[in-house]
């Protein structure tokens, strides 16, 4: 299938389209938001670890809505409804790393995405928008970046572990269930690498300082999985980039303070969109 057989799929519909990935095809399950406003900024939606299309709910909709955007929401390989991770397969500590160099542009290419668009990345989504906006900044408008990692940190790691134990001890495999085909394929993927030794070396600091593009980082006051130091971090390598710190707000500042958010993440859009 080439890039000029993949058509917008009608509002709220999910569709798969092939992607070639070292050496194999993966499946990538994904959604268009109104694809009608065809001169409108495209906002890429980037999920957490956990995450998959469906695990937004409404929020890329209601960002949509409330800009006047056009959206593409989309479940990586190993979650939602795209190609499980292979029972053998087993992610290195540059896993993120690969999503934002070749998973993610093959994607674009494969639906045929030529424009530059913007990413909003949530936690590893936003650590992989980062990536790839250093690495092809032609691709890239400007960035919303939600508790994003651009270094591992103890609290991370610990809530991490927890997690871990609730997985095999609680309802939170079941839960997982209901959002992704294969919910061992999304939840070891991620914890698995995150709770690798040699992750903790893990930084992408240097990579942070070569974007060019704007961004709006966004994190919680009360983040369970990192401190504000994260987004502080990328103001000092990024000239111009404006925080948004949310009280009484937690790792999911969409969830936890969505109208700060949609108002914060509108405006930053709109102020800051090229035409191309």
């Amino acid at each position: 299938m080439s890039a000029n057989d993949v058509a917008p799929s009608p509002a709220g519909r999910t569709e798969h389209v092939p992607v070639r990935w070292r050496n194999r095809t993966v499946h990538i399950e994904y959604q268009w938001i109104a694809p009608e406003r065809s001169t409108a900024p495209l906002v890429v939606f980037l999920h957490e670890g956990l995450g998959s299309v469906a695990m937004w709910k409404d929020f890329p909709r209601q960002l949509c809505d409330a800009g006047g955007f056009r959206g593409l929401v989309f479940s990586r390989p190993a979650y939602g409804r795209s190609t499980p991770r292979g029972a053998d397969e087993v992610w290195g500590v540059d896993f993120m790393h690969q999503q934002a160099h070749e998973v993610v542009p093959a994607f674009l290419d494969a639906l045929g995405v030529q424009e530059a668009a913007w990413l909003f990345g949530h936690s590893d989504g936003a650590s992989i928008s980062l990536l790839l906006a250093a690495r092809w900044p032609l691709r890239v408008q400007g960035l919303v970046v939600m508790a994003p990692h651009i270094f591992v940190e103890d609290v991370t790691v610990q809530n991490i572990e927890r997690a871990r134990d609730a997985y095999e001890q609680t309802d939170l495999r079941h839960k997982l269930a209901r959002y992704h085909d294969d919910g061992d394929s999304a939840f070891w993927g991620w914890n698995r690498v995150w709770l690798d030794p040699a992750f903790r070396a893990w930084n992408i600091e240097p990579e942070v300082a070569l974007i060019r593009a704007p961004v709006l980082a966004i994190q919680g006051c009360d983040d369970e999985y990192g401190t504000l130091a994260q987004i502080r971090g990328i103001a000092q390598r990024v000239p111009g980039t404006r925080l948004l710190e949310l009280p009484d707000c937690a790792h999911s500042p969409h969830r936890d303070q969505p109208g700060a958010v949609m108002a914060a993440a509108v405006a930053f859009i709109q102020a800051h969109h090229s035409p191309t």
